[in-house]
């Protein structure tokens, strides 16, 4: 029970890194990570963001859309999310299509620190960059059109 509190603790503390990073490399053996750990606890963080439509380009996305559709199979929360893992530190590239209307700025800066903070918390690693790109914005009556075409035509 102490654990969790000192790791929530930790990142707050500029030397929190280094007590994480401790606690992943110690003298009874090492904790690894694997880099899909990262990439969902990445996704979901930045999911959480008011002003986050999705993640992942437009390839991303229509794979993602045909994975739903597979019986069993889910969207993956690590979709539009990259990351590179060391023993200590690890670095994100997130790529996101943002609502309309949204500072892109302040989501950004939203982002980055959710994703920053649920890494640091859980993994114990150190997140040594964040590197967020906006690769489209959706618009409110994109998909209310494509239904109600759909829709039309079936009726």
């Amino acid at each position: 029970m102490t654990t969790p509190t000192t790791q929530n603790a930790s990142p707050n503390a500029p030397s929190g890194g280094q007590t994480g990073a401790s606690q992943l490399v110690t003298e009874q053996g090492t904790t690894t990570i694997a880099d899909t750990v990262v990439q969902k606890i990445a996704g979901l963080a930045a999911s959480e963001i008011s002003g986050v439509y999705a993640l992942g380009g437009g390839a991303a996305r229509a794979f993602g859309a045909l994975r739903e559709r597979i019986p069993g199979a889910s969207a993956s929360a690590a979709q539009g999310v990259s990351v590179e893992v060391g023993e200590r530190q690890t670095a994100v590239d997130l790529e996101l299509v943002v609502e309309y209307g949204v500072s892109i700025v302040d989501l950004a800066r939203a982002a980055r620190r959710n994703v920053i903070v649920a890494i640091e918390r859980m993994t114990g690693l150190e997140v040594v960059e964040v590197n967020i790109a906006v690769n489209d914005v959706h618009l409110p009556d994109e998909e209310t059109d494509t239904e109600g075409g759909q829709s039309t035509r079936l009726q």
